[in-house]
């Protein structure tokens, strides 16, 4: 069953040439930011292009029970009236976050350090994912956490009465773990120092700074320093949400195996921190122009022009790269199976512990579909079969899991056979219109 009612399968058939313009929605991550700091900052904040995926719609909701005055003024068009750093009432309702473990993550850092109590649940597959990598740092400012066994919601969390400032050392690469521990600092006197070793998506670091906050980042012995000054008084902001580069990944990579294709998806973000499926797809030999690069909204982004690419070869992706492509290995390891040679992803062992085990549904799935695999904890191999080599015909379980949804159809549009995954609903969380916008392209896809 789906996280939002009935089933909804989904089949994707051989097309023909991916032709026209892919307009992606707005970046995910950024838009949840963006309602929270807004609701974090004394004024109106106003955000352009944000996602309306149920996800961020859940954190919208948030924010309203936190007390502040979200409105929807037109398509991505959006306004927040802020209440200010520590000005949080306590919510009347438990808080559902739906399938986010981004928003759940960062709306328990905003709390964590004002004096009041909320719950947060999910749906069954949020309720599955740990929460005690966040929990544990916010205790240490002061806040309790009281979930299921394994800490797993619901779970309420109590937040600091006198929290104090900290200085974390981040143990697993995780922009959510770092991103809830600085909004958690705000509210915190002195300094809140954030420690990671390798590099994570900073668009928290990049937006802090354009609300007023003062934070400083430096390269120290034991990694990136992150040091936060607490109690600052955030400024509103206009924010303009650029595209988002983890949706934009199905177009591009469905064009890159679909023969004849040649697509345009404009402005997608090319932060650094976000954009190593793009460097990984140019390393496999991909066609990939990237046109008129330009700053909006604090963040770099450019035109993608996407053909398709018959003679992608496999390669091994560095271990280092998996924080900047972390939520793109599944359909990575789609186009994997359409290159000649092995493709090996190492170092990724954070997949299992997403919306589904994502190491183990894209093995399983794609060895229904006739690809060799070899996996392990932190593993996953595909052994390419070349273009258009993929028999495909299986039908494939999404686990609730949005992308492995969206990988396994953009599969089927260039497999010998049909591909189907079990539920394409939760796809609604991070892409609403992906099928409109794969199907105006020239992909076949069908309900049922």
């Amino acid at each position: 069953m789906s996280a939002h009612g009935a089933a909804q399968p989904m089949t994707a058939r051989k097309s023909t040439a991916l032709t026209g313009t892919a307009d992606v929605p707005g970046d995910k991550s950024i838009s949840h930011r963006a309602l929270i700091l807004g609701a974090m900052a004394v004024g109106e904040t106003r955000i352009t292009g944000l996602l309306e995926g149920q996800d961020v719609l859940d954190t919208a909701s948030a924010m309203r029970a936190f007390g502040a005055e979200v409105t929807q003024h037109g398509p991505g068009a959006w306004s927040v009236h802020g209440v200010g750093v520590g000005g949080f009432q306590e919510p009347a309702n438990v808080i559902d976050c739906g399938n986010s473990g981004t928003g759940v993550r960062l709306i328990m850092g905003c709390m964590a350090t004002t004096p009041m109590s909320a719950t947060f649940t999910g749906d069954a597959s949020l309720r599955k994912r740990p929460m005690g990598r966040v929990t544990d740092p916010l205790a240490l400012f002061g806040a309790r956490a009281y979930g299921r066994q394994g800490g797993r919601l619901p779970m309420t969390v109590v937040g600091a009465a006198d929290p104090v400032p900290v200085r974390y050392v981040l143990p697993v690469a995780s922009a959510q773990v770092k991103s809830a521990v600085l909004l958690a600092g705000l509210n915190a006197p002195g300094q809140t120092v954030v420690i990671e070793k390798e590099p994570t998506r900073d668009h928290s670091e990049r937006m802090l700074r354009g609300f007023g906050a003062e934070l400083v980042v430096e390269q120290g012995a034991e990694g990136h320093v992150i040091t936060l000054t607490g109690q600052p008084e955030l400024r509103p902001q206009a924010v303009a949400v650029p595209r988002d580069p983890s949706s934009a990944a199905f177009p591009v990579c469905a064009a890159l195996i679909v023969e004849g294709s040649d697509i345009l998806v404009p402005g997608v973000s090319q932060n650094p921190t976000r954009n190593g499926i793009y460097t990984t797809l140019v390393e496999m030999g991909a066609d990939i122009e990237f046109q008129n690069p330009r700053e909006e909204g604090g963040e770099p982004v450019a035109d993608l022009r996407v053909r398709f690419s018959g003679d992608l070869k496999g390669i091994e992706v560095p271990p280092h790269r998996a924080p900047s492509m972390i939520d793109e290995y599944p359909v990575l390891s789609v186009v994997a199976a359409f290159a000649t040679g092995r493709t090996v992803m190492r170092g990724i062992k954070e997949l299992r512990v997403k919306e589904s085990d994502r190491i183990d549904a894209m093995a399983r799935g794609l060895e229904a579909c006739g690809v060799q695999i070899d996996e392990d904890e932190d593993t996953l191999i595909v052994h390419g079969m070349g273009a258009g080599g993929m028999p495909g015909g299986a039908t494939c379980a999404t686990h609730l899991d949005h992308r492995i949804a969206m990988s396994f159809l953009v599969a089927g549009l260039a497999a010998k056979a049909p591909v189907s995954v079990d539920d394409a609903s939760p796809i609604l969380t991070s892409f609403p219109i992906f099928e409109g916008l794969m199907t105006g392209l020239g992909g076949v896809l069908e309900r049922g």
